[in-house]
């Protein structure tokens, strides 16, 4: 008698779209860091840790709710809050194109994050 292997549930629509904004996000954050890397000086110092704090949650948040961890909510949560610091420091940076795309990736990213930590994964 063999063993069945076990069905995996697919993420829902939300969840899936919420896994896309983190990776959108990730990546974005990761070109700025380069950016940020590039024009040097003190003032960005700020910025990059926010940016490389954003990036490693953004990563992080979409692997915990891809593998379905019992900690995806509290996870989500905390990314948002990243995201939303990311996207504060970014916007200190006004007149540069990736300092502001940068920012509203991580505006989307944290309203799904926001909206997946109150839904039941």
């Amino acid at each position: 008698m063999t063993q069945q292997p076990a069905t995996v549930t697919p993420l829902s629509k939300e969840m899936q779209d919420c896994v896309q904004a983190c990776m959108t996000c990730h990546s974005v954050c990761e070109e700025t860091m380069s950016s940020c890397l590039q024009m040097g000086g003190q003032a960005q110092m700020q910025i990059m840790r926010a940016v490389m704090d954003c990036a490693e949650m953004t990563r992080m948040c979409a692997d915990m709710m891809m593998r379905r961890s019992p900690l995806s909510a509290e996870m989500c949560a905390m990314c948002a809050r990243a995201c939303d610091m990311c996207a504060e420091a970014c916007m200190s940076m006004p007149d540069d194109a990736q300092m502001m795309r940068c920012a509203e990736a991580c505006r989307r990213c944290a309203e799904m994050c926001r909206s997946m930590s109150a839904a039941t994964m």
